[in-house]
Protein backbone atom coordinates (compact mmCIF):
# COMPACT_ATOMS: atom_id res chain seq x y z
CA UNK A 1 0.00 0.00 0.00
CA UNK A 2 1.34 3.07 -1.25
CA UNK A 3 -0.06 5.89 0.77
CA UNK A 4 2.54 8.79 0.28
CA UNK A 5 1.16 12.10 0.00
CA UNK A 6 0.49 15.35 2.23
CA UNK A 7 -2.70 13.61 2.92
CA UNK A 8 -1.30 10.60 4.42
CA UNK A 9 1.43 11.98 6.09
CA UNK A 10 -0.72 12.74 9.37
CA UNK A 11 -0.03 10.63 12.32
CA UNK A 12 -2.89 11.87 13.86
CA UNK A 13 -5.80 13.12 12.24
CA UNK A 14 -8.16 16.17 14.32
CA UNK A 15 -11.26 14.84 15.60
CA UNK A 16 -14.42 16.22 14.26
CA UNK A 17 -16.47 17.58 16.31
CA UNK A 18 -19.18 15.55 18.28
CA UNK A 19 -23.00 16.38 18.37
CA UNK A 20 -25.74 14.35 20.02
CA UNK A 21 -29.53 13.70 18.44
CA UNK A 22 -31.81 11.83 20.42
CA UNK A 23 -28.58 11.03 22.68
CA UNK A 24 -26.96 9.13 19.45
CA UNK A 25 -23.14 10.99 18.69
CA UNK A 26 -22.60 12.01 15.01
CA UNK A 27 -19.48 13.71 13.69
CA UNK A 28 -19.65 17.34 12.59
CA UNK A 29 -17.75 16.25 9.54
CA UNK A 30 -17.80 17.17 5.50
CA UNK A 31 -16.58 14.76 3.27
CA UNK A 32 -12.89 16.05 2.53
CA UNK A 33 -12.73 16.21 6.39
CA UNK A 34 -13.58 13.07 6.24
CA UNK A 35 -11.55 11.27 3.87
CA UNK A 36 -8.53 12.96 5.31
CA UNK A 37 -9.01 11.30 8.17
CA UNK A 38 -9.37 8.04 6.19
CA UNK A 39 -6.35 8.56 4.75
CA UNK A 40 -4.76 8.77 7.99
CA UNK A 41 -5.80 6.06 9.80
CA UNK A 42 -4.53 3.73 6.16
CA UNK A 43 -1.15 5.34 6.95
CA UNK A 44 -1.39 4.76 10.81
CA UNK A 45 -2.71 1.04 10.44
CA UNK A 46 -5.79 -0.48 11.90
CA UNK A 47 -8.41 -1.28 13.20
CA UNK A 48 -10.95 1.37 12.93
CA UNK A 49 -14.71 1.61 12.51
CA UNK A 50 -16.83 3.72 10.69
CA UNK A 51 -20.47 4.24 10.91
CA UNK A 52 -22.94 5.78 8.50
CA UNK A 53 -25.69 7.50 10.83
CA UNK A 54 -29.11 8.38 9.07
CA UNK A 55 -32.47 8.50 11.35
CA UNK A 56 -33.26 4.68 11.02
CA UNK A 57 -29.81 4.51 13.63
CA UNK A 58 -31.18 7.01 15.67
CA UNK A 59 -34.29 5.21 16.02
CA UNK A 60 -33.26 1.83 16.39
CA UNK A 61 -30.48 2.94 18.93
CA UNK A 62 -32.51 4.60 20.97
CA UNK A 63 -34.48 0.68 21.56
CA UNK A 64 -31.19 -1.27 20.86
CA UNK A 65 -28.70 -0.31 24.13
CA UNK A 66 -26.38 -2.88 22.10
CA UNK A 67 -26.29 -0.96 19.08
CA UNK A 68 -26.26 2.33 20.90
CA UNK A 69 -22.83 1.50 22.49
CA UNK A 70 -21.38 0.19 19.07
CA UNK A 71 -22.63 3.73 17.56
CA UNK A 72 -21.17 5.79 20.53
CA UNK A 73 -17.62 3.39 20.21
CA UNK A 74 -17.28 4.22 16.50
CA UNK A 75 -14.29 5.82 15.31
CA UNK A 76 -16.30 8.66 13.40
CA UNK A 77 -20.01 8.60 12.51
CA UNK A 78 -20.82 10.18 9.65
CA UNK A 79 -23.58 12.04 8.95
CA UNK A 80 -25.37 9.97 6.65
CA UNK A 81 -29.52 11.23 6.31
CA UNK A 82 -30.53 14.53 5.37
CA UNK A 83 -33.00 14.09 8.33
CA UNK A 84 -30.07 14.70 10.52
CA UNK A 85 -29.32 17.99 9.14
CA UNK A 86 -33.13 19.22 9.77
CA UNK A 87 -33.15 17.91 13.36
CA UNK A 88 -29.62 19.06 14.20
CA UNK A 89 -30.70 22.16 12.96
CA UNK A 90 -34.05 22.29 14.70
CA UNK A 91 -31.82 21.57 17.97
CA UNK A 92 -29.92 24.43 17.88
CA UNK A 93 -26.69 22.21 16.62
CA UNK A 94 -26.40 22.56 12.97
CA UNK A 95 -24.37 20.30 11.16
CA UNK A 96 -22.11 21.60 8.11
CA UNK A 97 -23.39 19.01 5.61
CA UNK A 98 -23.59 15.36 5.53
CA UNK A 99 -21.27 12.46 3.90
CA UNK A 100 -23.63 9.56 2.49
CA UNK A 101 -22.43 5.64 1.94
CA UNK A 102 -22.60 6.12 -1.53
CA UNK A 103 -20.04 9.05 -1.76
CA UNK A 104 -17.89 7.69 0.81
CA UNK A 105 -17.87 4.52 -1.05
CA UNK A 106 -16.56 6.32 -4.29
CA UNK A 107 -13.88 8.08 -2.59
CA UNK A 108 -12.45 5.69 -0.82
CA UNK A 109 -12.68 3.38 -4.29
CA UNK A 110 -10.81 6.27 -5.96
CA UNK A 111 -7.90 6.50 -3.11
CA UNK A 112 -8.07 2.83 -3.23
CA UNK A 113 -7.21 3.08 -7.02
CA UNK A 114 -4.61 5.87 -7.01
CA UNK A 115 -3.05 4.82 -3.71
CA UNK A 116 -2.89 0.52 -3.63
CA UNK A 117 -5.05 0.16 -1.21
CA UNK A 118 -7.22 -3.11 -1.20
CA UNK A 119 -10.96 -3.52 -0.69
CA UNK A 120 -13.09 -6.12 0.50
CA UNK A 121 -16.97 -6.45 0.10
CA UNK A 122 -18.90 -8.25 2.14
CA UNK A 123 -22.61 -8.84 1.96
CA UNK A 124 -25.46 -7.88 0.47
CA UNK A 125 -27.65 -10.89 -1.85
CA UNK A 126 -25.50 -13.45 -3.40
CA UNK A 127 -23.59 -12.20 -6.57
CA UNK A 128 -24.37 -8.45 -5.31
CA UNK A 129 -20.74 -7.98 -3.92
CA UNK A 130 -19.13 -9.21 -7.27
CA UNK A 131 -21.40 -7.17 -9.49
CA UNK A 132 -20.57 -3.44 -7.38
CA UNK A 133 -16.93 -4.81 -7.18
CA UNK A 134 -17.16 -4.88 -10.82
CA UNK A 135 -18.73 -1.85 -11.36
CA UNK A 136 -16.15 0.40 -9.33
CA UNK A 137 -13.29 -1.45 -10.90
CA UNK A 138 -14.34 0.06 -14.27
CA UNK A 139 -14.54 3.11 -12.99
CA UNK A 140 -11.48 3.75 -10.90
CA UNK A 141 -9.12 1.52 -13.42
CA UNK A 142 -5.91 0.12 -10.81
CA UNK A 143 -8.46 -0.64 -8.25
CA UNK A 144 -7.56 -3.92 -6.44
CA UNK A 145 -10.43 -6.25 -5.10
CA UNK A 146 -8.72 -8.17 -2.20
CA UNK A 147 -12.23 -10.09 -1.96
CA UNK A 148 -16.07 -10.37 -2.37
CA UNK A 149 -18.03 -12.40 -0.54
CA UNK A 150 -22.17 -12.03 0.60
CA UNK A 151 -22.28 -14.24 4.11
CA UNK A 152 -24.36 -13.84 6.50
CA UNK A 153 -24.15 -11.59 9.90
CA UNK A 154 -25.14 -14.47 12.08
CA UNK A 155 -22.47 -15.40 14.47
CA UNK A 156 -21.79 -18.82 13.91
CA UNK A 157 -20.30 -17.85 10.59
CA UNK A 158 -18.05 -15.68 11.89
CA UNK A 159 -14.68 -18.03 12.31
CA UNK A 160 -15.03 -18.51 8.65
CA UNK A 161 -15.41 -14.75 7.99
CA UNK A 162 -12.66 -14.23 9.91
CA UNK A 163 -10.21 -16.51 8.18
CA UNK A 164 -11.50 -15.29 4.63
CA UNK A 165 -10.79 -11.76 5.51
CA UNK A 166 -7.29 -12.35 7.11
CA UNK A 167 -6.21 -14.30 4.22
CA UNK A 168 -7.43 -11.11 1.80
CA UNK A 169 -5.12 -9.16 3.89
CA UNK A 170 -7.97 -5.89 3.35
CA UNK A 171 -7.02 -2.56 4.07
CA UNK A 172 -10.35 -1.09 3.78
CA UNK A 173 -13.72 -3.57 4.62
CA UNK A 174 -17.05 -2.85 3.20
CA UNK A 175 -20.03 -4.71 5.14
CA UNK A 176 -23.88 -4.46 3.59
CA UNK A 177 -25.66 -6.39 6.17
CA UNK A 178 -28.24 -3.55 6.90
CA UNK A 179 -28.39 -1.83 10.87
CA UNK A 180 -28.25 -3.01 13.46
CA UNK A 181 -26.25 -5.97 11.81
CA UNK A 182 -23.39 -4.71 10.10
CA UNK A 183 -22.10 -2.75 12.70
CA UNK A 184 -22.74 -5.19 15.41
CA UNK A 185 -20.67 -7.28 13.30
CA UNK A 186 -18.19 -5.19 12.56
CA UNK A 187 -17.54 -4.44 15.92
CA UNK A 188 -17.47 -8.10 17.27
CA UNK A 189 -15.14 -9.09 14.59
CA UNK A 190 -12.82 -6.03 14.17
CA UNK A 191 -10.38 -6.57 17.21
CA UNK A 192 -9.47 -10.37 15.21
CA UNK A 193 -9.67 -9.20 11.64
CA UNK A 194 -7.64 -6.01 12.44
CA UNK A 195 -8.84 -4.66 8.83
CA UNK A 196 -7.35 -0.35 9.21
CA UNK A 197 -10.82 0.72 7.84
CA UNK A 198 -14.15 -0.76 8.08
CA UNK A 199 -17.47 0.33 7.04
CA UNK A 200 -21.19 -0.59 7.08
CA UNK A 201 -22.59 0.64 4.04
CA UNK A 202 -26.23 -0.55 4.33
CA UNK A 203 -27.28 -0.81 0.27
CA UNK A 204 -24.86 0.95 -1.46
CA UNK A 205 -23.45 -2.06 -2.81
CA UNK A 206 -26.91 -2.56 -4.60
CA UNK A 207 -26.73 0.95 -5.74
CA UNK A 208 -23.78 0.44 -7.58
CA UNK A 209 -24.90 -3.33 -8.84
CA UNK A 210 -27.83 -1.07 -10.63
CA UNK A 211 -30.13 -3.29 -8.58
CA UNK A 212 -31.89 0.01 -6.73
CA UNK A 213 -31.94 3.37 -8.58
CA UNK A 214 -30.36 6.16 -6.79
CA UNK A 215 -32.79 8.98 -6.79
CA UNK A 216 -31.73 12.28 -8.72
CA UNK A 217 -29.75 14.54 -7.54
CA UNK A 218 -32.65 17.06 -7.75
CA UNK A 219 -34.36 15.29 -5.13
CA UNK A 220 -31.61 14.45 -2.82
CA UNK A 221 -30.83 18.14 -2.74
CA UNK A 222 -34.36 18.79 -1.44
CA UNK A 223 -33.70 15.79 1.02
CA UNK A 224 -36.72 13.60 -0.77
CA UNK A 225 -34.96 10.79 -1.14
CA UNK A 226 -37.12 9.15 1.00
CA UNK A 227 -40.07 10.37 -1.38
CA UNK A 228 -38.12 8.47 -4.24
CA UNK A 229 -37.51 5.07 -2.61
CA UNK A 230 -41.57 5.17 -1.23
CA UNK A 231 -41.97 5.25 -4.88
CA UNK A 232 -40.15 2.91 -6.10
CA UNK A 233 -40.40 0.73 -3.02
CA UNK A 234 -43.69 0.35 -1.46
CA UNK A 235 -42.70 -2.01 0.30
CA UNK A 236 -40.37 0.12 2.66
CA UNK A 237 -43.03 2.07 4.02
CA UNK A 238 -42.64 0.73 7.44
CA UNK A 239 -38.93 1.38 7.09
CA UNK A 240 -39.25 4.94 5.63
CA UNK A 241 -42.56 5.83 8.23
CA UNK A 242 -39.69 5.33 10.87
CA UNK A 243 -36.81 7.19 9.19
CA UNK A 244 -39.22 10.27 8.21
CA UNK A 245 -42.17 10.67 10.91
CA UNK A 246 -41.42 9.07 13.81
CA UNK A 247 -37.62 10.42 13.67
CA UNK A 248 -39.49 13.96 13.15
CA UNK A 249 -42.25 13.53 15.98
CA UNK A 250 -39.28 12.35 18.32
CA UNK A 251 -36.85 15.14 17.19
CA UNK A 252 -39.69 17.79 17.77
CA UNK A 253 -41.30 16.15 21.47
CA UNK A 254 -38.07 14.99 23.12
CA UNK A 255 -35.02 16.13 21.03
CA UNK A 256 -33.96 19.35 23.45
CA UNK A 257 -34.30 16.91 26.52
CA UNK A 258 -32.32 13.88 25.18
CA UNK A 259 -29.54 15.81 22.77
Amino acid sequence: MNLQSPISSLQSPVAPSRIHILGIAVDDVLPDEAMERLAGWLAQGGPHHVVTVNPEFVMEARRNPAFRQVLHAADMALPDGVGLLYAARFLGMPLRGRVTGVELTHRLAALAAERGVRLFLLGAAPGVAEEAAAALVSRYPGLTIAGCYAGTPQPRHEPFLRQLIAAARPDVLLVAYGHPRQDMWIARNQPFVQVPIAVGVGGVFDYLAGHVPLAPAWLRRLGLEWLYRLLKQPHRWRRIFTAVVAFTWAVVTKGKAEG
